[in-house]
């Protein structure tokens, strides 16, 4: 798998539609609980909406669609919520995987999975490990992710590869330590949406958001669809991105 360039070493391409998109989904309790609902039936909902998102980004284009299903801070909340949330990641993976095959589209999923239970880790094999030839979009979830923890991991990997490093480690940079993150096949995102209303990345991608544009709505995800996504792209593309450089660097005849 190809390892991209840093946004801080190289400017990357700047497109009318972002190349890769990076998605907290908040809300789906809040959702529920509106409703006087349980906060599972927020969740399942939440599932729809990750269907229409899907879709959505495929048609427009986007190539690398990354969902921030389940972080490590997670597994703080109430057991019998994490292992309903459990049951609905190993459903939607045995529901979803033929249709985004067929669709064209390529699933992975990161994170420390070593936390799961062998069943679910069987199926994210299963599911990761279906050859999808010619696809065009990379569909990631992260599960049991956290940034600091991908940011430890990859300092981990490269100095086990490395071990000449530790006495030197003024020779460590960019290019040799990116290639191990989790998402080091993925280009940076160029736009990171937080649906539910509150403005904090959460521990998502720390290394990668450096130079992403972050959009924040208050629409929780269950109701977030196609609309949402078009009015998150259209506030993406009024954003000017310089990369270090100035306003004038970038339309010389002001």
């Amino acid at each position: 798998m190809p390892s991209f360039v840093s946004s801080t070493a190289e400017i990357p391409e700047i497109r009318e539609i972002p190349r890769h998109v990076a998605i907290i989904m908040d809300g789906n309790g809040r959702w529920a609980t509106a409703r006087r609902l349980p906060r599972f039936a927020g969740h399942a909902r939440g599932v729809d909406a990750v269907r229409r998102v899907v879709e959505a980004a495929f048609r427009r284009g986007v190539e690398y669609l990354t969902l921030f299903a389940f972080s490590s801070e997670n597994w703080r909340r109430p057991p019998e919520e994490v292992a309903l949330l459990m049951k609905l990641f190993a459903g939607a993976l045995q529901r979803e995987v033929d249709e985004l095959v067929e669709k064209g589209i390529r699933l992975r999923v990161v994170g420390d999975l070593s936390a799961f239970d062998p069943g679910l880790r069987a199926l994210i094999d299963a599911a990761t490990g279906r050859p999808v030839p010619g696809f065009r979009m990379t569909l990631t979830i992260a599960a049991n992710y956290g940034g600091r923890w991908d940011i430890l991991q990859a300092m981990r990997s490269l100095l086990a590869e490395r071990p000449d490093l530790a006495a030197d480690p003024s020779r460590i940079d960019e290019s040799c330590f990116s290639p191990h993150l989790a998402m080091a096949d993925a280009p940076e995102p160029d736009l990171f949406i937080r649906t539910g209303g509150e403005q904090r990345v959460s521990n998502f991608m720390l290394w990668q958001l450096a130079y992403t544009e972050l959009y924040f709505t208050d629409t929780l995800w269950p109701d977030f669809d196609a609309r949402a996504i078009d009015a998150a792209f259209a506030s993406y593309r009024q954003r000017e991105r310089r990369f270090g450089r100035t306003s004038a660097q970038l339309d010389p005849g002001r």
